[in-house]
């Protein structure tokens, strides 16, 4: 990657509409060439052979195996209700009256 010239930096300035001093001209110059410097850097250790990774550790979902069990039976379901009747669960009306 070329270092970024006065006249590219200015020229982006314009672009953006931002007047730019001397000062913050020379500044942004040092940091777009570090930058540029470090993407060059990047890109001689990147090699062919190295896989692409989204995440470097692999993600897995731990769940348990599903095995197939014999289900509860009405009475055993309504063991622990403190309030049954007619073979259902009785709860609280939370609606208005119907």
């Amino acid at each position: 990657m070329s270092t970024f010239t006065r006249e590219e930096i200015t020229h982006l300035g314009d672009l953006a509409r931002i007047a730019l001093t001397e000062k913050e001209i020379v500044r942004m110059q040092d940091e777009l060439n570090s930058i540029a410097e470090s993407i060059n850097t990047v890109q001689e250790v990147a090699t062919d052979d190295v896989q692409p990774t989204a995440n470097p550790v692999p993600l897995e979902a731990y769940l348990r195996p599903d095995v197939a069990q014999k289900p509860l039976t009405q009475e055993q379901a309504l063991s622990g209700a403190p309030v049954k009747e007619d073979g259902m669960f009785v709860a609280p009306r939370i609606l208005g009256e119907e």
